[in-house]
């Protein structure tokens, strides 16, 4: 028993935080390129536009951009079967809506493909990963319907040109962010329920029809969606903890309801119809939505929450869920998130139950303060510790539970901007970059001491955790 043979271990990452060549071969703004830096606890800013003075971390990142074949040399060494990456939606269309590809763009990803295919790394390819082109905000970003069919445009491009080189494909990253955070999520500055509920459609829609294009395009093509993982516990057995808990989850699961079954669940129609909430629905679209659901559920974990009655819970914000509760049973990382190992493997078979469809754990992993030694070395044992527990448990998912997971993409594998504040010191990799909090450092790429633990795991098909 254990892992699957043809399981794909690897790692995350996403452009708009680890490319950085912000407008390098005529490649447009994103929504990313315009979120500042700030610290934990802080939101970002958002600005209209580039403001001189300001510091914008995607603007150079960790320089992925000109360094990608290092990287992923680095990545083979350490054995990965896949890389989970995101294509910048700007640097294919710069404005989201030309009508012509930007041809400088497509060539890098297609040396991006190859160097992976030189050391057979199968990619792993997010369409839309917290980056909309800001061109499309004259259109109302994901509000209006048009950007349908702009996004529709953009995977006609990339599943035909890349057709063959990529087989795995995710519709958008974390779809259920905007209940949370509505701008990453789709270039939506509202926190109006109404708004992000238009745009989710939208995106669901885009999602279903794109689903349809990359089966038709290439029968071998296998699309899924990819779900921020929140879960939660009750703050106690109150069954009234017990029904907030309930309410919590239907507001991030609705979003792999419709993905997964292909349509709206009754308890999301009846919150509409209680709000005055009213859906953009055409002739013809909720069948869209049942022909285009995904192949399989891909989705992030990193902690859980306690929800009950007893705090207000907050969803949106560029800080994220916030619930006023602390898990006493758990540590917790430097910035404040509950380390639960446990709650993976409740979540896989939560997910499977509900579904029935593959799943892939796309990113996992421990933002922390990591000590570059005298002699170079990085000895991150604690990162060692969190990512073991995490896998255990994904195994007795697998072994003891029966639940199929396709793969394990680690987030991130080489140290790259935090989403949550732009900032280099909370850092994930199995490689360290010599960047700090303001851009400044050598861009040295060094291997800390779980690089080499992961590469045994790897080796071992996850017998040695």
């Amino acid at each position: 028993m254990g892992f699957p043979k043809d399981f794909l271990w690897g790692g995350a990452t996403a452009a708009n935080q680890c490319e950085g060549a912000y407008l390098t071969d005529g490649k447009g703004l994103s929504t990313a390129d315009v979120m500042t830096a700030s610290a934990h606890g802080v939101p970002r800013e958002i600005t209209d536009g580039v403001v001189e003075g300001k510091y914008y971390p995607s603007h150079n990142a960790v320089g992925h951009y000109h360094h990608f074949k290092e990287d992923i040399a680095l990545f083979a060494e350490m054995g990965f079967k896949c890389y989970r990456m995101s294509i910048a939606w700007s640097r294919i269309f710069p404005n989201g809506d030309e009508e012509v590809p930007n041809e400088e763009g497509l060539k890098h990803y297609d040396e991006v493909f190859d160097t992976c295919f030189q050391f057979g790394i199968e990619p792993v390819v997010t369409i839309s990963h917290f980056e909309t082109p800001l061109g499309l905000l004259k259109y109302g970003a994901w509000e209006n319907r048009r950007v349908v069919d702009f996004y529709l445009s953009y995977c006609e491009t990339l599943f035909n040109r890349y057709k063959g080189k990529v087989k795995y494909w995710l519709t958008f990253n974390e779809i259920n962010v905007m209940s949370t955070k509505p701008w990453m999520a789709g270039g939506v500055n509202s926190d109006d329920e109404q708004v992000s509920m238009t745009a989710a459609y939208h995106q669901f829609l885009a999602s279903a029809k794109a689903v349809q294009m990359a089966h038709e395009i290439d029968s071998d093509n296998k699309v899924g969606m990819m779900y921020n993982g929140h879960t939660a516990y009750p703050a106690s057995s109150d069954p009234e903890d017990m029904q907030r808990t309930n309410d919590f989850m239907h507001t991030m699961l609705f979003y792999s309801d419709v993905q997964c079954r292909g349509y709206y669940p009754a308890y999301k129609l009846k919150e509409f119809e209680r709000e005055g909430i009213i859906l953009p629905i055409l002739d013809g679209d909720l069948e869209e939505l049942k022909k285009g659901k995904v192949d399989f559920l891909s989705f992030s974990y990193y902690m859980t929450h306690v929800v009950g009655k007893n705090t207000p819970l907050v969803f949106k914000g560029l800080n994220g869920v916030k619930t006023g509760y602390k898990n006493p049973y758990l540590q917790m990382s430097d910035w404040g998130w509950g380390i639960d190992p446990m709650g993976l493997r409740y979540l896989l078979n939560l997910l499977y139950d509900r579904y029935q469809i593959p799943l892939m754990i796309v990113e996992n992993g421990l933002g922390a303060v990591d000590k570059v030694e005298e002699d170079g070395s990085i000895h991150d044992s604690y990162r060692i510790d969190y990512l073991s527990e995490h896998l255990k448990e994904m195994k007795k998912a697998i072994e003891i539970d029966g639940v199929p997971v396709m793969g394990y993409t680690m987030w991130g594998p080489i140290d790259i901007i935090a989403a949550s504040t732009g900032e280099m010191k909370k850092r994930y990799g199995f490689i360290y970059v010599d960047v700090d909090d303001n851009g400044n450092g050598t861009f040295k790429r060094m291997k800390k001491d779980s690089f080499y633990w992961y590469k045994e795991v790897i080796e071992s098909n996850g017998g040695n955790l």
